[in-house]
């Protein structure tokens, strides 16, 4: 993975608010379109630290994990990193859709057969308890099927856009898919995550049962 993710750099903004003398410093030409995160620093993450959530994957048979979750002024950022083992048939109802989040999948490892479409059939309200709603992606939907949908095979290097509203669906995995899942999430409906709450998550087991 570190060949694939070497030197990886997400950059990122942060937002702390804007005051007078922050919007001041910004406005050499006040006729110029200014900002729309106001003195607001990059966020880095190392490889390092996306090979540890990939590594706490597999030992502890997890999927999906939030690495960062970051203000960038009008919008959020999330960024995860999902892992998901052989898959040689859906489980029912597996269908996903999120309601205001939207998702791009950089494919690092593995291959898949990735099924996309608004469509969705049998639709079922995801309950609001779980984490991945409350942490990662926010309210949605799990459905039976994708009505006329798009199937692709993703392999390493691939990247694939999910708009919010579009379902997705992964129907076989040959042996694993690894991908960093970066979240775009303008109506800031998932709670904020820094470097210090990833190395306290990454310190100890997850919590079960959510």
């Amino acid at each position: 993975m570190n060949g694939v993710l070497g030197g990886l750099a997400v950059v990122v903004c942060a937002s702390f608010g804007s005051s007078a003398t922050a919007e001041e410093a910004v406005r050499i030409n006040p006729t110029d379109p200014q900002p729309t995160c106001i003195m607001c620093p990059g966020t880095y993450i190392p490889s390092a630290e996306l090979d540890r959530y990939t590594r706490k994957a597999i030992a502890e048979k997890l999927i999906d994990q939030q690495v960062r979750d970051i203000d960038i002024g009008k919008s959020r950022i999330g960024i995860g990193m999902v892992h998901r083992g052989k898959l040689d048939k859906p489980a029912p109802d597996s269908v996903a859709e999120h309601d205001q989040i939207s998702e791009v999948y950089h494919v690092i490892s593995g291959s898949a057969t990735l099924v996309l479409g608004p469509d969705i059939v049998n639709r079922q309200r995801r309950p609001s308890t779980l984490r991945t709603v409350r942490e990662f992606n926010g309210p949605g939907n799990n459905g039976s099927d994708v009505k006329d949908g798009i199937a692709y095979e993703i392999k390493a290097g691939d990247v694939v856009v999910i708009p919010a509203g579009t379902g997705h669906w992964f129907t076989k995995i040959e042996d694993h898919i690894d991908y960093l899942m970066i979240r775009i999430d303008p109506d800031k409906v998932t709670p904020l995550k820094g470097e210090a709450q990833s190395m306290e998550y990454l310190s100890k087991p997850a919590t079960r049962g959510e």
